[in-house]
């Protein structure tokens, strides 16, 4: 599978299929990776990667700190996973492109529209995360991970990611930087000798300006609500994409379209074609 180095980090992709690009932003959280277009939930379900190659170059990748692609200790926003796709794009040779953001991938979706309009054709919103469920949830999972860490220190959470190996998502005790640790021997041993305070102090400020309101995050309305970039906005309705997170972007959106169907209803049959026909639509 081919790799690009985007601001000194690896990035895993691979492009499905012909057409205008099409940047997909991949659901599951802390566990983006390019195969859960295909394995995750709803997605497994309604099979976007069988039906929008047919018109589109999809470009489906490792979301930085995910599976094959490496990482970073830093503070990391919303701003460096634009950054991320952007550099792709760019890798690609595409001056433009359709974003399509599932979960957690719509935050940086809305956050490229808004750094970088002028790339930006469209936007795909599906199953927007968000909600206060959500936010507390997540803050969970980062004051699990710093109670590790301050009980059993940096090379201890290695310890626990090279037995278990599982993702940030599955176990929250092995932090942000999980995925890396088990593929990275490099990076695991420079993680291990870290300053615990200052990456205790870090990981609390990464997950503060991340997750900071009830609603989806990743730009602010202000901002949005100057876009004239069409959008298509798809809800969810569970504790982690509260449909009013998905009413919150229409609302923000100027040129947003709602998709207001229940989730059991978003099938094979009905999604792909709802997604095709908006982005045959607003394809210049």
């Amino acid at each position: 599978m081919p790799v690009a180095l985007i601001d000194g980090i690896r990035t895993n992709y691979e492009v499905i299929g012909d057409g205008p690009p099409l940047l997909m932003y991949a659901p599951a959280g802390f566990d983006a990776t390019l195969d859960k277009w295909r394995t995750q939930g709803v997605y497994a379900r309604i099979k976007l990667l069988d039906h929008l190659p047919k018109k589109y170059a999809c470009i489906v990748f490792d979301r930085r700190e995910t599976g094959q692609s490496g990482g970073r200790v830093e503070r990391i926003t919303w701003a460096h996973y634009v950054a991320q796709g952007r550099g792709l794009l760019e890798h690609l040779n595409f001056k433009r492109a359709h974003l399509i953001g599932g979960c957690m991938g719509c935050c940086p979706v809305v956050a490229f529209a808004v750094a970088h309009p002028e790339m930006v054709m469209s936007m795909v919103l599906y199953w927007p995360v968000g909600g206060a469920k959500y936010r507390i949830s997540t803050h969970k999972r980062f004051a699990d991970h710093l109670t590790y860490v301050g009980q059993h220190g940096l090379a201890g959470v290695v310890s626990l990611v090279m037995q278990e190996g599982k993702p940030f998502n599955a176990e929250p005790r092995g932090g942000p930087w999980a995925s890396v640790i088990k593929n990275d021997r490099a990076f695991a041993d420079s993680y291990a000798k870290l300053d615990v305070e200052k990456y205790s102090k870090l990981v609390a400020d990464m997950c503060r300006t991340l997750f900071d309101r009830d609603t989806s995050p990743g730009a602010e309305p202000e901002d949005m609500l100057k876009l004239e970039i069409p959008a298509l906005v798809i809800p969810g309705r569970d504790a982690s994409h509260a449909t009013s997170a998905a009413r919150y972007l229409e609302e923000c959106l100027p040129r947003s379209e709602y998709w207001d169907v229940l989730p059991e209803e978003q099938t094979e049959q009905t999604a792909p074609a709802r997604l095709l026909g908006f982005l045959q639509k607003v394809t210049p």
